[in-house]
């Protein structure tokens, strides 16, 4: 290449004024090889290149202004009103954002791949608003997708796995072509923990092995909330104002409480799951992350609705409305009159004391502002379904009760549902469950197939294995488990302690952070009537990540952030529980709280990332 330059300079010049972003002279015109090369130069990288390491917290990523806005927690209407002022185009933001990205994504890894016609969308965007033809709040608006949210374009869906690379999907998710059809720019995909944490049971969170270790920009060190790592440590580090996770038993309400972010976890069916590399078809969804709650709202607005492709979204006709949730929205005066249930020891007891604390100033808060709550609203089977000892989604076989299990059906869905997805893929041979399994055998420096092989898998592919080894089969133990589940946290759990003494409560308030508050919601999916009594699985859930269970339900969930660890520095959340189909009621509370939080001089809100051990690489994470 070079020697043929050296003959042929006028011709490579050419090719390189057209292929690089930079001015250059004609090639019958003497060049100044010192000057040019002067001119690449960049003497000051402070602050907006490198992190000065005099520097600490905030001041170490500080986010560059965009044509002269202040960018940096910039919400979706902001954005559009530049827009409309023609203060800003969707290619000048994109832009911003793009720099934003070589400014923090080399530590945080919260982005797998960019779309590479990301600039050709902005200028058609851009091209569409000039003719006057704008398509809703999110037109131009650049988001992000977790990486098991297929798009058919030119980037991969592979779920983090290098055993999905070059596959074809047959079509757009149906979430990704509504918010085309919105006008969102989908800039990229995000980064998560591989198969959504379906592959292992010890794992380092955040990881994937063609993303590698996803961190959150609060503290690097530590574990950063999944499996829908990347799609909330870009929102929370001002990557991008909005992005799309997905949910089975918490991931989404954990990643956006450990990032100091807004995360909706809809009812199962309100959003479809069709093109989502699957977990189980019983309480998968698709979520949102927002900074705000407006923002998260705008983009639930977009992507729910009935898809003939997943039959669960049936379910929603008669019961969403028909102007949206943007509506819904509220401020603090909604608080008024408001009554709320604590059950505290259903969850509450979970949470550190610290923690407590905090979050107890907050209550208090919400008090001030007219609001009642009522403390002791438990879900009358907590005993039984809330584990002492930890998270533990096969609570219920640790009991002796496999029939009581989330993770009875879990297993079975995965094997059958993941056979399902890969045969509508193209252009690769791996089929099944086994195929899998055998490439992750095959390539153990990188996958990690076996226990103790790789660090960030610690007991090798053993989710897998579990699966494998129910073959799929869907027999009374797995029919006895999803009945359980499902009951003992809906009618006999989340239900029952709304309806207290008879008065129907405006909501739960729990702390995310308490894994079974979220999981229980998560149980509460597709209904089927139990053959024969059995006992609670709910015992699987209590650790850090214990509200997960809430989520298994199937129930609808949303938190705000509400705090920070002075220990460890990471965020936490106040999430707000409700029955099937609530989104709209959940929307008007949380909305209403962050309007309280905003307006008023309470440290417990969402504040901006320290960057605590940016220069650390520790894999495994720390679990703190």
């Amino acid at each position: 290449m070079f020697q043929s330059c050296q003959k042929k300079v006028a011709l490579c010049l050419s090719f390189i004024a057209v292929s690089l972003p930079i001015t250059l002279v004609q090639a019958t015109t003497p060049v100044d090889g010192l000057a040019l090369a002067s001119s690449q130069v960049v003497e000051n990288l402070f602050p907006n290149d490198f992190p000065d390491q005099s520097q600490s917290g905030e001041r170490l990523f500080p986010m560059r202004d965009c044509q002269g806005l202040k960018l940096e927690e910039a919400t979706i209407d902001q954005l559009q009103q530049w827009m409309r002022a023609e203060k800003l185009t969707t290619q000048q933001l994109v832009a911003c954002y793009i720099q934003r990205i070589d400014q923090t994504d080399g530590y945080v890894r919260s982005i797998l791949e960019l779309n590479p016609d990301y600039t050709q969308i902005a200028r058609q965007l851009d091209d569409l608003r000039k003719a006057g033809n704008i398509l809703g709040p999110l037109h131009g608006i650049p988001f992000l997708v977790k990486e098991n949210i297929a798009s058919k374009d030119r980037m991969e869906t592979t779920a983090g796995s290098h055993v999905l690379e070059g596959s074809i999907v047959p079509r757009d998710s149906f979430v990704v072509s509504r918010l085309r059809a919105a006008g969102a720019l989908l800039m990229g995909k995000a980064t998560l923990s591989e198969w959504a944490d379906m592959r292992s049971n010890n794992y380092s969170e955040g990881y994937s092995p063609r993303g590698g270790q996803a961190r959150s920009a609060y503290n690097l060190t530590v574990n950063p909330g999944g499996s829908s790592s990347g799609s909330a440590i870009a929102v929370a580090a001002n990557i991008v104002s909005f992005s799309l996770g997905t949910e089975t038993d918490g991931s989404v309400i954990n990643p956006a409480e450990r990032n100091a972010i807004v995360g909706i976890k809809p009812t199962v069916g309100l959003t479809s799951r069709a093109g989502v590399i699957p977990e189980s078809i019983h309480l998968d969804t698709v979520g949102t992350f927002g900074r705000t709650v407006r923002d998260a709202t705008y983009a639930l607005d977009a992507i729910y609705g009935v898809d003939s492709r997943d039959n669960y979204t049936s379910g929603q006709v008669g019961k969403t409305p028909q102007k949206g949730y943007a509506p819904f929205l509220s401020n603090k005066d909604a608080l008024k009159g408001a009554t709320f249930g604590l059950p505290w020891e259903s969850f509450w007891t979970q949470a550190d004391p610290a923690q407590q604390a905090q979050l107890v100033e907050l209550l208090d808060l919400i008090e001030s502002a007219g609001a009642t709550i009522v403390n002791n609203t438990e879900l009358p089977n907590y005993e039984t379904i809330v584990s002492p000892t930890g998270w533990n989604w096969d609570y219920g076989t640790t009991r002796g009760f496999p029939n009581e299990s989330e993770y009875t059906v879990v297993k079975v869905d995965f094997y059958n549902n993941i056979k399902a997805y890969l045969g509508e893929l193209t252009n690769t041979d791996i089929k099944s469950l086994e195929d899998i399994v055998q490439y992750n055998i095959d390539n153990l420096g990188s996958e990690g197939g076996l226990p103790a092989i790789h660090p960030a898998f610690g007991s090798g592919q053993d989710g897998f294995l579990a699966s494998l080894e129910t073959k799929g089969i869907m027999d009374e133990t797995y029919y006895q488990a999803l009945a359980f589940t499902q009951k003992s946290t809906r009618e006999d759990g989340l239900d029952a302690a709304l309806n207290f003494n008879g008065k129907k409560l405006d909501g739960l308030l729990v702390p995310p952070d308490v894994g079974p508050s979220y999981q229980i919601s998560a149980q509460a999916g597709k209904s089927l009537s139990s053959p024969t009594p059995i006992r609670s699985h709910r015992e699987v859930c209590l650790t850090e990540f214990n509200l997960i269970c809430l989520f298994v339900e199937g129930y609808p969930v949303i938190t705000i952030p509400a705090g920070v660890n002075k220990v460890s520095g990471m965020p936490y959340g106040l999430a707000i529980l409700n029955t099937a189909w609530s989104e709209g009621t959940l929307i008007k509370w949380a909305s209403a709280i962050e309007d309280l939080q905003l307006t008023s001089e309470t440290p417990y809100k969402r504040t901006l990332p320290q960057w605590l051990g940016y220069r650390r690489r520790n894999i495994p994470i720390i679990n703190a």
